[in-house]
């Protein structure tokens, strides 16, 4: 591949969900002299949805897909793929006067097969943490829901209208918690596959760094200590934590403080979406013992996987509205996408159908 010397540019993908502490982990890394992180680039979600085009478009969006689609199948796209995000991360890495460039996208979840087929020697960096504290900060950073703001007992019977109705953003960022956290763990496993648990990087930031630095082939003496820095080349950029503008120094309150910023019915929404057997075997079964002392219950796998199958739909729902799209963007093989696009009533109808059997079953637990 075409890049400075005839050589691929040295990229590095760190995979978090949203609030899990993506930028703080980016921002440290970037400090040592042959690192850059931009805030945040998209760049391979925008390549895999190369053809998708708003359905405004003056050319007739139809013809826009129909067209790339018969162009783009005679060739290999991946080649294509990989010769533009060169190209894009080269000549960042020129301005930059950089070696190594940190893609950090909380949302590459989504699209993880794109990811490893564009750039499957690509070293990864996979940031975990707490899922009661990523769903603490949804709430106290974004606003985010956790349950329902009535006094009454939360229902699930209206929950796949609200769905349809809610604003994407804050089903996407709930999607998060419910898909992307299972998709993420599941790289664990792959090579070149970095683990870094949050609540260990801001108790020992330095350790964390120099392994990380170490593992990505830099002089872990580049950066004297984990220290925060500045950050300015947020100030211009409208992704990444604003928060970390306001820091100085690393906060380990961050670990403890969903204990009280999650009521009992929200840390049981939070159990149910991502599950207990998830929750333990992520590490955080302490957690997940102090949610059900406070009276949280573990209501099963199958609650667990009823919420997932629910997002899922969906997640294709709104694809197929968006954009006809053929696949699910939540990264799972949905064989009837292709119906939701031309059957949407149908669609609906199963949503609700799958949010009864959930109702049902909690009702009885």
């Amino acid at each position: 591949m075409s890049g400075r010397l005839g050589r691929s540019p040295e990229v590095c993908f760190l995979l978090g969900l949203p609030r899990s502490g993506t930028t703080l982990l980016a921002h440290l890394l970037q400090r040592h002299p042959d690192i850059v992180a931009p805030p945040e680039p998209w760049l391979m979600l925008a390549l895999e949805a190369i053809g998708n085009v708003d359905r405004r478009h003056p050319a007739g969006s139809s013809l826009i897909e129909a067209a790339t689609s018969e162009f783009l199948g005679r060739i290999d796209r991946t080649i294509v793929s990989r010769a533009f995000a060169d190209a894009a991360y080269d000549q960042y890495l020129a301005k930059a006067g950089k070696r190594i460039i940190i893609d950090k996208t909380p949302r590459y979840w989504t699209t993880l097969e794109f990811v490893e087929s564009v750039y499957p020697e690509a070293p990864h960096i996979l940031l975990m943490r707490n899922p009661y504290a990523i769903a603490a900060s949804l709430k106290s950073t974004w606003g985010i829901p956790l349950r329902a703001e009535s006094a009454q007992p939360v229902s699930v019977s209206s929950l796949a209208d609200l769905m349809l109705r809610l604003p994407d953003g804050i089903i996407s960022s709930l999607a998060d918690l419910v898909l992307g956290l299972p998709r993420l763990a599941a790289q664990r496993t792959r090579p070149q596959t970095h683990l870094v648990q949050y609540e260990l990087l801001v108790a020992h930031p330095d350790d964390e760094i120099q392994r990380l630095l170490t593992a990505l082939g830099c002089d872990p003496g580049g950066v004297a200590s984990a220290r925060m820095g500045r950050a300015d080349y947020l100030q211009s950029s409208s992704f990444g934590d604003r928060k970390i503008l306001e820091r100085n120094t690393i906060d380990e309150s961050s670990v403890k403080s969903w204990q009280s910023q999650l009521s009992v019915e929200e840390m049981q929404t939070v159990t149910d979406l991502v599950g207990a057997e998830l929750l333990v075997e992520l590490g955080y079964e302490q957690e997940l013992l102090h949610a059900q002392k406070a009276g949280v219950l573990d209501r099963g796998r199958e609650v667990t996987e009823l919420y997932r199958r629910l997002f899922r739909t969906w997640w294709d729902l709104r694809s197929a509205k968006a954009g006809g799209l053929s696949r699910s963007h939540a990264g799972e093989s949905v064989q009837n996408a292709w119906n939701i696009s031309e059957n949407r009533d149908v669609a609906i109808e199963m949503l609700r159908g799958e949010v009864a059997r959930l109702e049902q079953i909690l009702g009885s637990s």
